[in-house]
C-alpha cells in the first residue's frame, strides 16, 4: 500500500465558538505559526494528495494558507461537523484526481501535534473496506481513516454528530492502532489549549 492511496481532508470550517472572538484557525502557536498553517503543514509531510476544507466565504490567505493548497469550499459548515463532512466527502468522492484513492484520512484543523510517524503507520494499514483510528492510552483518537466503501455513507451525515454513527453501525469493520503519541488526543478548543500544545 502506497501513500498516495490515501487523501487527506483537513476540516477546517467549523466556528469554533468556545474559543471566543478570534478566529481559531489563525491563533497563534508557541513557534509563532497559526493554528491552520500548522495542522495542514503536518498533513503535508506524509500526504501527497490532500484537501482543506474551509466555509465558502473564507479567505484563504487570512487563514494563511497559501495557494498552491487544494480546497474545498462548503455550504453547510453552519449546520455542523457532519454536515461540513458530508458536502466534502461528496464533492471528493468526483474528484477525478482521487479515483485511485482507497481511502480517506480525516483531519481535524485543530489538531498541530500529530506525529508523522503516526500518520504513516495509519495511511500503511489502511484498506478499501476498513475503518481505522489511532489509540493512545486506551483512548481513541485523530486522525480516522476511511476505506472508499463508506465513502457513499459519509457523504449523508448531517448536523453535528460526525461519523460515530458510522463506526458503530460499522463496527466489524473498524480497527484500532495503539501508538506511543499524545498528539492524536490534543486539539485546540481554547485560547489556553495554545499554552499546553506541546508540552
Amino acid at each position: 500500500m502506497t501513500i498516495n492511496h490515501v487523501v487527506a481532508l483537513v476540516m477546517a470550517a467549523g466556528y469554533s465558538r468556545r474559543f471566543g472572538k478570534q478566529d481559531k484557525r489563525c491563533a497563534l502557536l508557541a513557534d509563532g505559526r497559526p493554528l491552520l498553517t500548522a495542522s495542514v503543514a503536518q498533513a503535508q509531510l506524509v500526504f501527497p494528495q490532500l484537501r482543506v476544507v474551509i466555509r465558502d466565504e473564507d479567505d484563504p490567505a487570512s487563514l494563511g494558507l497559501t495557494a498552491d493548497i487544494p480546497l474545498i469550499r462548503v455550504h453547510q459548515a453552519h449546520r455542523g461537523l457532519g454536515a461540513s463532512l458530508a458536502e466534502a466527502m461528496a464533492l471528493l468522492a468526483r474528484d477525478s484526481q482521487l479515483e485511485s484513492a482507497i481511502a480517506v484520512a480525516i483531519l481535524l484543523g485543530d489538531m498541530p501535534c500529530l506525529q508523522r510517524e503516526t500518520l504513516r503507520a495509519l495511511t500503511q494499514q489502511a484498506t478499501h473496506d476498513t475503518i481505522l483510528r489511532p489509540s493512545h492510552a486506551g483512548q481513541p483518537g485523530h486522525p480516522v481513516i476511511f476505506g472508499r466503501a463508506f465513502w457513499p455513507e459519509l457523504a449523508t451525515l448531517s448536523g453535528n454528530v460526525g461519523a460515530k454513527g458510522l463506526i458503530h453501525r460499522h463496527a466489524a469493520h473498524y480497527r484500532t492502532h495503539e501508538v506511543q503519541d499524545a498528539g492524536t488526543l490534543m486539539d485546540i478548543d481554547a485560547p489556553e489549549d495554545i499554552a499546553h500544545q506541546g508540552r
